[in-house]
């Protein structure tokens, strides 16, 4: 049953929520809980008369409460279960107290902390959240889903659990993702919580921890595979298609093999995208190309190596294509500016481990033949920046130290400005820190990195760090296609607002070192990317046909910011 509905007076044109529960009911559910806020009408109007004390609080007072609450708690692990409580318990306080402080609180909600509590979700869980889909109860999707109490779902982030961060197989416990991600699509894109829905597919586990473990919650099967699974995906996006038709879907940390099947299958069919592949290599490009503000140079110029060709490596290596293709550059230009690195060594196109998405990127053994190698019969990354003479160096490996000294001055000897973007996250995992590359750099460097880093000193001056967090980009990109009516997400309007970011990226930013506009701007930035978006849809004829200005106003619109609203009793319809 739905819980509310928006309605508008056509008197005096106030937004209010016609409610349809009363007493402790609005209480429980987090949508509607106003706390201390309930005006002495609503509290005779809604049976709460006598169920809160006296005092009438403002938001900014319950925030000011809260985060002084909050302060108090003594490790980051206490800060996420305080957080998840409080939007358990009233959204609207959570997240005007996340977008107040969204630099501060972004590592509890999301990276790193929110994978340390999926690694713990069935033990630290008090409440869920979301839709759990499983083979046992997927003949039952349209009853699962008017079990919704949402008024309008409009944006639904699904995984599987099987890929979570760089943790592997959670189970179900990867349901704490979508509900992060979801989290970070209010706060920093502005779309309504009433239309966000997280999603665990729960197809099993293959992990022994879990399925030996007594409070595991997830099905204790191996996972899903082959002809069963696609079975199992086909009749959840069936589902979501008949019951939500107007809903974006976001794939989110699925296995890799199953990552780009899942993306290729259903971008036509439905409005959706993963953001593991084109999120991740949007937001890198967009660093690239701010960096090339910098060097006042340009993609066709540079030579990139992408080391770890998984998700965000292969994302990373299609979106700078996509980039050099607008340049101008024919594909056999483009494929000897961007080399791809795997455990292997340097892709070529013999080599029989390829896998189907990284074919694209393979050099041709003639390309290299001339090479000085350190071993025969492996090109490995040091090889390759040697005799490729590269200037960008871009890592997705999870391995701390990967870019070493000796690989870090190789790039300083390549390039006056040598761009390093060190994007496996948490800090733990980082190829290098900024401190390191700046080191070994002689501080020419110009970095990015996936982890937050604080500024690093370079004699009288002082180089800022962005991280780059696909948070630039998700929340825009969904934003945009779902204003503007979209039919479907193309790879057009992922560099459309992979452009728009990099040009947003002020003087005075480069000249800090900064590749991407800073956080606090990215209510901003989620504007900007949803414009891009939205303006590319018309333009090939996939979304609304209006003016630059008018989608600016409809998206402005669309950002919600977090209040309490006036409430009226009503009746479900």
């Amino acid at each position: 049953m739905k819980t509310f509905s928006f309605q508008v007076d056509a008197l005096t044109g106030e937004e209010y929520y016609e409610v349809y529960l009363r007493g402790q009911q609005l209480f429980a559910d987090p949508l509607l809980n106003k706390g201390s806020h309930f005006t002495v009408n609503e509290r005779a109007s809604l049976g709460l008369v006598g169920l809160h004390p006296y005092g009438v609080s403002t938001l900014e007072q319950q925030v000011a409460r809260t985060l002084e609450s909050y302060r108090r708690k003594p490790d980051d692990m206490e800060r996420y279960l305080f957080l998840l409580g409080l939007l358990n318990r009233n959204e609207t306080l959570f997240y005007r107290l996340l977008t107040e402080n969204l630099t501060e609180m972004m590592p509890i909600v999301y990276t790193p902390t929110v994978g340390q509590a999926c690694l713990q979700l069935s033990h630290i869980m008090r409440r869920p959240r979301g839709v759990y889909i499983h083979p046992e109860n997927i003949a039952n999707i349209d009853q699962i889903f008017a079990n919704v109490s949402l008024p309008q779902v409009r944006l639904i982030v699904v995984t599987d659990g099987e890929r979570i961060l760089g943790l592997g197989d959670l189970g179900s416990d990867g349901m704490g993702i979508p509900v992060g991600k979801i989290s970070l699509y209010v706060a920093a894109g502005g779309i309504h919580p009433a239309c966000c829905l997280p999603v665990c597919l729960d197809v099993g586990t293959n992990s022994p921890r879990l399925l030996d473990d007594p409070l595991y919650m997830g099905i204790r099967k191996p996972r899903l595979e082959g002809e069963e699974y696609d079975r199992f995906i086909e009749r959840f996006v069936v589902g979501v298609r008949r019951n939500f038709p107007d809903a974006l879907l976001q794939w989110e940390d699925f296995a890799k093999h199953k990552a780009f099947k899942l993306m290729k299958r259903y971008r036509d069919r439905c409005l959706s995208f993963n953001d593991d592949i084109q999120g991740t290599g949007v937001t890198a490009s967009a660093a690239l190309l701010a960096a090339m503000r910098i060097k006042k140079s340009s993609f066709a110029a540079e030579r990139f190596v992408i080391v770890g060709m998984g998700q965000a490596g292969t994302g990373t290596a299609h979106a700078i294509r996509a980039v050099l293709r607008e340049d101008g550059l024919p594909e056999d230009e483009i494929r000897r500016r961007i080399f791809a690195v795997d455990m292997q060594g340097l892709l070529v196109e013999d080599d029989p481990k390829l896998e189907d998405e990284q074919k694209p990127f393979a050099q041709a053994r003639a390309a290299v033949a001339g090479w000085t190698l350190a071993a025969p019969g492996r090109i490995d990354l040091k090889d390759v920046l040697r005799n490729a003479k590269a200037t960008a160096l871009i890592g997705f490996t999870a391995k701390r130290g990967m870019f070493d000294e000796e690989i870090l001055r190789q790039m300083a000897a390549n390039d006056p400005r040598p761009v390093i973007l060190a994007l496996s996250n948490p800090t733990t995992k980082s190829e290098c820190t900024a401190e390191e590359a700046l080191a070994a750099t002689g501080g020419r460097a110009l970095i990015a990195t996936g982890s937050p880093f604080a500024p690093v000193r370079v004699g009288e001056r002082e180089v800022a760090v962005a991280q780059c967090n696909n948070l630039y980009m998700f929340p825009g990109v969904g934003l945009g296609a779902l204003v503007s009516q979209a039919s479907k997400v193309t790879d057009r309007m992922f560099i459309r607002a992979s452009k728009a970011l990099a040009e947003m990226v002020s003087d005075a930013e480069l000249q800090m070192g900064l590749l991407l506009p800073g956080m606090e701007s990215i209510r901003e930035v989620a504007y900007t990317v949803a414009k891009a978006v939205a303006i590319e849809a018309r333009d090939s004829g996939l979304g609304l046909l209006r003016s630059d200005e008018e989608l600016g106003e409809l998206i402005r619109k669309a950002q919600w910011e977090p209040h309490f609203y006036s409430y009226r009793p009503g009746v479900p319809h």
